[in-house]
């Protein structure tokens, strides 16, 4: 049956010469895997550019419910990005949240909500001035509320490690602050409370493992 869903691409791996098989975070269905023929082939060079992480998509697909991979019919780019792919400080922050999201979401039955806070969440770093440094706190307090776990408070994020006051008061403010607010952070601040996030995160995510981007994200924002 063919259906109309936006959604965002997670990761593409390639199989065989010329397909490869993209896995799309999709408003309706929540995580699909999808093959797409032929577009690695030098007729189709340019069609790749589509399914590279983070791409936001509208799609028309074929959905099969208990196929473990579908086929997409039509598909577009609903936002070309014009900051992230040329600003190293977006580049890094994207870098990072899309292994973050490919760590922690997996079939959600809020998909809807979901996708369309992704799609609105990068949509507004790509569009947000030069204060995105923060950028990547927000989110992961925002996407843990949606993933079920918090964080509404900081004894939630915290849990047994303790903090100075000055960062406990960072972390509250924080706790309530919209994407474009004005938080005024040290470089060392922002990295214990990355650190502290990633924590939280672990405590709640099994395997969440090692953050691969987690170097390069604390040196481009150092």
């Amino acid at each position: 049956m063919v259906h109309k869903t936006r959604g965002i691409v997670f990761r593409f791996t390639r199989y065989g010469e010329t397909s490869i098989i993209v896995s799309i975070f999709t408003e309706l269905f929540g995580l699909q895997s999808y093959i797409v023929n032929g577009v690695r082939s030098a007729s189709a060079r340019n069609k790749i550019a589509l399914y590279q992480p983070l791409t936001l998509l509208e799609l028309v697909v074929y959905h099969r419910p208990n196929a473990n991979i579908n086929r997409i019919k039509e598909l577009r780019c609903v936002h070309p990005y014009q900051t992230i792919t040329s600003d190293v400080r977006k580049s890094a922050i994207a870098i990072f949240l899309n292994e973050l999201m490919n760590k922690t979401i997996k079939e959600e039955s809020h998909a809807g909500d979901l996708c369309s806070f992704l799609i609105n969440s990068l949509i507004v770093l790509d569009t947000l001035g030069d204060r995105a440094e923060n950028f990547h706190l927000l989110f992961m307090i925002k996407l843990s509320r949606l993933l079920g776990f918090g964080a509404f408070n900081t004894n939630e994020v915290l849990g047994v490690r303790v903090v100075d006051e000055a960062t406990e008061q960072l972390l509250d403010t924080m706790l309530d602050a919209d994407y474009d607010a004005v938080l005024s952070i040290s470089n060392d601040r922002r990295r214990e409370l990355l650190d502290l996030m990633i924590k939280f995160y672990g405590d709640h995510i099994e395997n969440l493992g090692e953050m691969r981007s987690l170097h390069v994200l604390k040196e481009v924002l150092s």
